[in-house]
């Protein structure tokens, strides 16, 4: 038993490989000549893809439950006291077993865009394939070569360190990764259509209707690991911070903003025609910075939390990474004359303009957080001088790009198609800049006097009235049913506009957690008191538990107010099995209105430091974040439209 799992895992990566190999060939033999490739040998081929898939995980996994100790991937990252739920977790807790999950979503997607091509005379759905298994061909050949977890040990250990205790410390480990996984590797659809629309030196919609669903998808998911991933490092960091701009943050963060300007401005090619270079350009840049971020999580360029050992997969991930980006530059290079749109925007003062600048903002975003995260990186690599571009850069850069686009998202869909007038923006826009101006002004009698979180409170307000007025002018009866009808019936209009209010949700939940913060740092001793954010806090004891992985010692916080309790908080220290240093865990309390935050500076018996945070709001940033990636994922609910592009063609040409 013991060589039997690692053997079926290599043997699922390898049949994985060898049908990705068979794949590209057959997709892009059927592109050129239909007529000598069968439908069957294409959908088959992409279905033993997703069985190798599942058999390398299912073999590891298997590993992991028994055990198997003879599996170096297990040997790294399990022991015998791990609980089942994160021994299942362990199995992308480190390189070799991310990219096995790699392997297996990008089959997933490619086993449903096979299921999708429904005859080899779809040239531009055979051709996607066949890009599809280029890129399955590199992740399955790293799987079987540079970052394979099959290899068998020839004296392996009786028990292993276990996952990185990080790993293994929260809930949120079975959900992070995974819905970044399948964020990061759904764009790779989007990137295989229009990789073969280029090589087919055909523009058009199709290649975005085709494509459409996967990329929201994607975007959807890439929103909700971004989102799970904050509230992780909340949780568990206990720095009292959600993010840092850590590098790997950030190399998640750049390939959304340059998707998100790429679901927009395809949006306006559908409608009018326009912008197809932008989205030619966008999605090619999404996909290549879905490698970057790949590659500076698993090289060790960068000093992170997140990031893996150094090993050869970066080097390879590199080079994958300029093959893709010169590549697909230099195809769309040689067919830019073809690609470029036949129309431009008439006005800046329409939704297409909107559109356009909003695009221009996200774009600036991503190239300015990109810059700061791999300028420390090229610096080092060509003089050898260790720099670091820290978070005052990041902030003084991203708050005016960020009041610019939620100014944008505020407009931009309401603004109407080719030209707008004043006339008409003042009677749509009217009642959500008076109630705006009204709120902004409750504020500033309030007391407020950050200029900054004045104007901030005003785009979100007006955003969300214009919202609100919009649903209450389309709707045709005032009732939840009606409402219901109108939600379902333009579910990608309406789903970008849950996603905006989300966006809304998420700028106030940051803007107040960061301005009205509270934050201390407090030693008591037993049975002492002390006051912060209008409660007072007691140390009452320690209490130690052994666990089956861990030791874990807590203090007890008793919160009053008055001489009412309303909180006993439990931060405690997690020292782990062969781990020499242990592992703090804050205690939080949300709430609608706000979180308390007790982290441990320190720990003895008698003595405790404490580092207290008070943050308004900050549960609204989860909500928000949740709303945004439902939004997304409404967008897509239902049953897909088909069109061919002959009528897609027909209605771009009546816009």
């Amino acid at each position: 038993m013991s060589t039997v799992l690692p053997a079926a895992g290599w043997s699922g990566a390898m049949l994985g490989l060898a049908a990705s190999i068979v794949l590209a060939l057959l997709g892009f033999r059927a592109q050129r000549n239909p007529g000598r490739v069968r439908h069957a040998r294409l959908r088959v081929t992409a279905w033993c893809m997703f069985g190798g898939g599942v058999l390398s995980m299912s073999a590891l996994v298997g590993a992991l439950l028994t055990d198997n100790f003879a599996m170096s991937y297990v040997a790294e990252v399990h022991s015998r006291s791990t609980p089942l739920f994160f021994t299942i977790t362990s199995a992308w807790a480190s390189l070799g077993g991310s990219l096995v999950l790699w392997t297996l979503v990008l089959a997933g997607y490619t086993a449903v865009v096979a299921r999708q091509v429904r005859s080899v005379e779809d040239r531009l759905g055979t051709g996607a394939l066949g890009v599809m298994g280029v890129v399955g061909t590199f992740f399955f050949g790293l799987v079987t070569t540079v970052a394979n977890p099959f290899t068998i040990m020839a004296n392996p250990p009786a028990d292993g360190p276990g996952a990185n205790p990080l790993l293994r410390d929260h809930i949120m480990v079975a959900f992070h990764p995974p819905m970044l996984y399948l964020g990061f590797v759904g764009f790779t659809v989007p990137f295989a259509f229009a990789m073969s629309a280029l090589l087919l030196r055909r523009g058009g919609v199709d290649w975005l209707r085709r494509s459409r669903r996967a990329g929201l998808v994607a975007w959807s998911f890439l929103t909700g690991g971004l989102v799970l991933g904050a509230w992780w490092s909340y949780e568990v960091l206990g720095w009292g911070g959600y993010w840092a701009w850590d590098p790997v943050e950030n190399a998640a963060l750049i390939p959304w903003l340059v998707a998100t300007a790429f679901l927009h401005s395809a949006v306006v090619q559908v409608k009018r025609g326009m912008l197809q270079s932008w989205n030619f350009v966008l999605v090619l840049a999404t996909f290549a910075l879905t490698i970057l971020g790949t590659f500076l999580t698993r090289s060790s360029v960068v000093v992170s939390v997140h990031s893996f050992s150094q090993s050869a997969v970066g080097p390879a991930l590199l080079g994958f990474f300029v093959l893709v980006l010169g590549g697909g530059f230099t195809l769309f290079a040689l067919r830019g004359e073809r690609m470029a749109s036949q129309s431009r925007p008439e006005r800046l003062a329409s939704r297409e303009g909107v559109f356009l600048v909003n695009n221009l903002l996200l774009t600036v975003f991503a190239f300015v957080v990109l810059t700061g995260t791999v300028y420390p990186v090229l610096v080092e690599a060509v003089t050898g001088a260790q720099v670091s571009v820290g978070r005052p850069f990041f902030d003084r850069m991203a708050v005016p790009l960020s009041l610019g686009l939620l100014l944008a998202m505020g407009i931009g869909p309401f603004t109407p198609y080719r030209h707008a007038t004043l006339g008409v923006m003042w009677t749509r826009l009217r009642v959500p800049l008076l109630t705006a101006s009204s709120a902004a002004a409750a504020m500033v009698l309030a007391g407020v006097r950050d200029p900054g979180v004045v104007l901030v409170m005003f785009l979100v307000t007006g955003s969300v009235a214009a919202t609100v007025r919009q649903l209450v002018v389309t709707v045709p009866q005032p009732r939840p049913a009606a409402v219901w009808r109108l939600l379902r019936s333009q579910r990608a209009y309406w789903g970008g506009q849950l996603a905006h209010l989300g966006v809304a949700v998420v700028a106030l939940a940051i803007v107040s957690s960061s301005a009205f913060a509270q934050r201390a740092t407090v030693t008591l001793d037993r049975g002492a008191s002390a006051e912060f954010a209008g409660y007072s806090l007691t140390f009452e004891k320690t209490e130690r538990h052994e666990l089956s992985d861990r030791t874990s010692t807590d203090a007890h916080i008793v919160l009053r107010q008055g001489d009412r309790v309303v909180r006993v908080a439990e931060p405690r220290l997690n020292a782990f099995a062969g781990r020499p240093q242990a592992v703090g865990q804050p205690s939080v309390w949300p709430g609608a209105a706000q979180d308390v935050y007790v982290a441990l500076g320190a720990l003895e018996d008698d003595r405790v430091v404490l580092n207290l945070y008070r943050y308004p709001l900050m549960s609204w940033l989860w909500a928000g974040g949740a709303l945004v990636a439902a939004g997304g994922f409404w967008a897509v609910s239902g049953r897909p439209r088909r069109k061919t592009e002959e009528a897609a063609a027909e209605v771009v040409a009546r816009a």
